[in-house]
């Protein structure tokens, strides 16, 4: 399963995904791919990781596309933007998963890995979105 590439010019490259179980290995080789494409191969597993999650939470919750973006702020070239959108609107929730919660991680993992996250509300959905440092 192949997702569509939304567009892939200068500082940003997007994909929409269906809501199916291959959503998650295409959203990360897609990261994959476009991060080695742009010289920033460190970030790779990092935000392979936590793209997974996210398309895996709106996988879920979601019955519509999923779309993955990544942009490279203008003007702020430590920073690499990540986001994820589905068509859900409830916005969504960290929780405290106990030791034998089998889920309930995920968005633990984003905050804990990334400089920072959180979600806005969309026309016809969410996005949930995190940043990484890019090194100097």
């Amino acid at each position: 399963m192949i997702g569509v590439i939304d567009d892939t010019e200068g500082g940003c490259a997007g994909w929409t995904f269906p809501a199916e179980a291959g959503a998650v290995r295409a959203a990360r080789a897609a990261v994959r791919g476009q991060l080695c494409r742009w010289g920033l191969d460190s970030l790779g597993d990092v935000a392979a990781l936590l793209v997974s999650e996210l398309v895996t939470n709106a996988l879920r919750h979601a019955t519509g596309p999923i779309g993955v973006r990544l942009v490279r702020p203008a003007g702020l070239p430590e920073v690499l933007l990540v986001e994820v959108s589905d068509p859900v609107p409830d916005p969504p929730r960290e929780r405290a998963a106990r030791p034998e919660d089998e889920s309930g991680r995920g968005l633990q993992l984003v905050a804990s890995s990334s400089r920072r996250w959180g979600s806005r509300p969309g026309g016809m959905g969410k996005t949930v979105w995190f940043e990484l440092a890019v090194p100097g």
